[in-house]
């Protein structure tokens, strides 16, 4: 061996053993004057605070980390000087270790090997005033920088946290951060911008709350994963670089910057979840944002980012930004599903920059909204839901679909598509109660196209039928409709104003107002609207407590209707008239008829009156005029009003006539027996009774030679009163061709017929060339036969003298 070599290792022999000795004789100095150093060390540190800082205890294990010199300090605890007002302790550490480089403090540098903290709580607090417990550490003056470099500068190598709580409490500014540590490792660097650190981190959030008001983000969810930590000293600024971590079992991608300079604490927040169910998103924001995320639900995981910019120390939210991409996706909303659904969403708290980042400011966009619902494809380019205190849902819905899918969706025992398509193009703006969109108003078209349709409470069948619907900002306009039942066609334009409010506001307010027009309308068709409305109980949804179909139904039966009805051909059973025109007003109590009037048998009729539903039966009552009515036509289209010895086959003549009536209709249309009640009064012109037989069975004894099968009437005027049943003939003067008679009494559609008859026996035609005045003074001259007609067998009239004549 060298002899130089010889004398280095003696050298660093003796070295070794001088370092030895000196730690040896460190540590039994410390360890005898442990008490002394304690105080000394303590009573040093407490002139850099405003406050207190105690040590229990300190062991020396100095071999430990040898070349490295170790301490371990038990039970500290620092507190503030307002300590006593808030009771909040800025440090209780059990256990803090301190492994200090040797080496390094020959070359003037403190370089600490590692700092491990065990068992201990931080609490940061700030009150509402702005006072901090972290006050109690006094603020340097700043020097200028010395020329000498020589001078020792402080460096942390490693460090760890095992079991420490970390809370960060500032009431100023309502936010509260607490983490309980289980496990953190981590390296330092100190290059010449600032300082780098990597560490492990395991840690459980118990409050993530930029807004206490508002609750927590990722509340007692397991934080795990690594860190990369930059602090830019230029900049003032701490970095953290982008890394994968788990917070509680989801994968997430999270990076951050943090001002930590004289000005305000600003920071960013970045974080990146790939893939998320939307729920387990969710349960990670604050309870204000969640509860109302939790009306709804996406079947499969989704690519979410999130921002989060604010001030650690100012009050308030932070700005929060969040991206969501949706592909193919089943969508649950209140009231259904939206499958195959396709989006990119955002929400952000700061809709409208400078108004503050809260619920009245915040909005979610949805761009390039598709899917399916109820298998009706529809897309909305851009819908947007702003004010989540008083939220607003507005955007532009278009589809096209099969009318039949409307099934889905509408009780089927209220509405019944069978064919047809339907285009849709609608503007909406909504209020939005628990994401429920409520009383939308909508601007646009709805077009439907060869439709056909059961309205199945009033049994009637639409076919053919075409429906434009053009919504304005308060009016519905229906335009273009076309509907056809049997043989029946309708042309129908009309309009609702103040519709959309009505309808879910006071649908009893709403009315409608029609155009109606038709070249040829069979009523028999529409008769299912006298029968009574069925109940309709309407499909309802899981998450809905009303549907469309609740409304719809309401609509029918609440709202009013005015039509102004111009038909060229009408047919009711026998009856058929021309040119019929009336104003209707349909109400859920019934119909009222005004200024109809229809030319039939050579004349017309004009009508006034109501139809409504009472205690299961359609009630009528009516004021008509009927002007130069061929009586045989009249009587035989409307199956001779019921009577049975009198028909169409026995009358001939113009009719003119006023009758105020009531009654009942039976659902098939018919006059509902022994309902009749009223007046009728009439006058018959050019008249003619033919082969009537209650009269010729009394000219076969009392006029032989005369020709009772053909009587007729230059003119017979006659006042009926009508009580169900009976008709009540007031006291009425006949002048005919064949007789002369004056007649009074009750007829009677079943039983108690009781009618006297004057038949004077003096033939009319010998008085023809007599003035009239003459004519009636002897029409009652001669022999009179006084006849009574009552009650036969099977329902006949039976003639007899009227032994009761005065």
């Amino acid at each position: 061996m060298p002899r130089w070599t010889k004398i280095l290792l003696k050298t660093l022999g003796v070295i070794v053993a001088l370092i030895v000795v000196i730690f040896t004789a460190l540590g039994f100095y410390v360890n005898s004057h442990k008490k002394e150093l304690l105080s000394s060390i303590t009573k040093k540190m407490n002139e850099n605070l405003n406050g207190t800082l105690t040590v229990g205890d300190m062991d020396p294990t100095f071999f430990k980390g040898f070349p490295g010199i170790s301490l371990t300090l038990k039970n500290v605890v620092i507190k503030d000087q307002q300590w006593n007002v808030h009771k909040h302790t800025l440090l209780d550490a059990k256990r803090f270790n301190v492994t200090v480089n040797a080496m390094a403090l020959l070359k003037g540098t403190i370089e600490i090997k590692k700092v491990s903290i065990n068992d201990a709580a931080v609490y940061l607090y700030t009150d509402s005033t702005g006072y901090s417990n972290t006050s109690i550490f006094k603020k340097k003056k700043k020097e200028e920088p010395k020329k000498d470099n020589k001078e020792s500068s402080t460096e942390i190598r490693k460090f760890e946290l095992n079991r420490v709580s970390f809370v960060l409490d500032n009431q100023k500014g309502n936010k509260l951060f607490q983490f309980d540590v289980n496990d953190l490792d981590g390296n330092m660097e100190y290059p010449d911008s600032g300082w780098n650190a990597s560490l492990k981190l395991k840690t459980l959030v118990k409050s993530l709350a930029f807004n206490t008001q508002k609750g927590s983000f990722i509340k007692d969810r397991l934080l795990e994963g690594p860190f990369a930590i930059h602090y830019d000293k230029k900049h003032e600024q701490i970095v953290v670089a982008p890394n994968r971590l788990k917070i509680g079992e989801e994968d997430f991608i999270i990076g951050a910057k943090f001002d930590v300079g004289e000005g305000p604490a600003n920071f960013v927040i970045n974080i990146e979840a790939p893939a998320i169910l939307w729920k387990n998103a969710s349960a990670l924001l604050t309870p204000n944002i969640s509860k109302k995320l939790n009306m709804f639900n996406l079947a499969s995981p989704i690519h979410v980012t999130c921002d989060l910019i604010g001030d650690m120390g100012a009050g308030g939210d932070p700005n929060i930004h969040v991206k969501a991409q949706v592909r193919k996706n089943v969508l649950t909303i209140p009231g259904g599903e939206i499958q195959n659904c396709n989006f990119d969403g955002v929400y952000t708290n700061n809709h409208v920059p400078d108004r503050g980042f809260n619920d009245a400011n915040s909005s979610v966009m949805l761009y390039r909204l598709a899917g399916d619902y109820e298998q009706m494809p529809f897309s909305i380019d851009t819908a947007a839901i702003v004010n989540f205190e008083r939220p607003v849902a507005k955007g532009v819905f278009k589809s096209n679909f099969d009318i039949t899918k409307l099934n889905n969706v509408i009780a089927d025992n209220l509405l019944k598509f069978k064919k047809g398509t339907a285009h849709v193009t609608l503007a909406f703006k909504a209020d939005v109660v628990n994401f429920q969109l409520t009383k939308p108003y909508v601007q646009g078209l709805v077009d439907i196209k060869n439709a056909d349709v059961d309205y199945v409470p009033r049994r009637i069948n639409f076919k053919n039928t075409a429906i434009s619907l053009n919504f304005t900002e308060k009016d519905l306009f229906i335009r273009n409709i076309r509907l056809q039942s049997g043989k029946s066609i309708v042309n129908m334009e009309g309009s609702i104003q103040n519709f959309l409010n009505l309808y879910y506001n006071d649908p009893e307010k709403i009315v409608l107002n029609w155009q109606i027009r038709s070249p040829q309308l069979y009523i028999g068709e529409f008769l299912g609207f006298l029968s009574t409305r069925k109940p309709v109980s309407v499909k309802r949804s899981k998450s809905s407590k009303t549907s469309f179909s609740d409304n719809l139904n309401a609509l029918f039966d609440q709202s009013k209707v005015n039509m102004n009805v111009v038909i060229d051909k009408l047919y009711y059973l026998k009856f058929i008239a021309t040119g019929a025109k009336a104003d209707l007003a349909l109400s859920e109590s019934g119909m009222t008829i005004k200024n109809a009037i229809v030319k039939h048998a050579g004349g017309s009729l004009a009508v006034n009156g109501t139809l409504y539903q009472k205690n299961g039966h359609n009630r009528f009552a009516v004021n008509a005029t009927v002007s130069n009515v061929d009586i045989k036509n009249f009587f035989y289209s409307f199956n001779n009003f019921g009577l049975t010895s009198l028909t169409s086959k026995n009358l001939r003549g113009y009719l003119f006539s006023k009758a105020k009536i009531t009654g009942a209709i039976t659902d098939q249309g018919g006059i509902q027996k022994n309902s009749i009640d009223g007046n009728i009064i009439f006058d018959l012109k050019k008249g003619a009774l033919l082969n009537f037989e209650p009269i010729t069975s009394v000219g076969k004894f009392a006029f032989p030679l005369r020709d009772l099968n053909n009587i007729t009437f230059s003119n017979l005027n006659g006042n009926f009163d009508l009580n169900g049943e009976k008709i009540k003939i007031n006291p009425m003067m006949i002048s005919s061709s064949v007789l002369n008679m004056n007649v009074s009494g009750v007829y009677s559609l079943g039983s108690g017929t009781n009618i006297a008859l004057d038949v004077p026996l003096r033939n009319p035609k010998k008085d023809t060339e007599l003035a009239v005045s003459e004519r009636k003074e002897k029409r009652m001259k001669g022999i009179v036969l006084h006849i009574l007609a009552t009650d036969g067998e099977n329902g006949k009239i039976k003639f007899k003298w009227n032994k009761n004549h005065d």
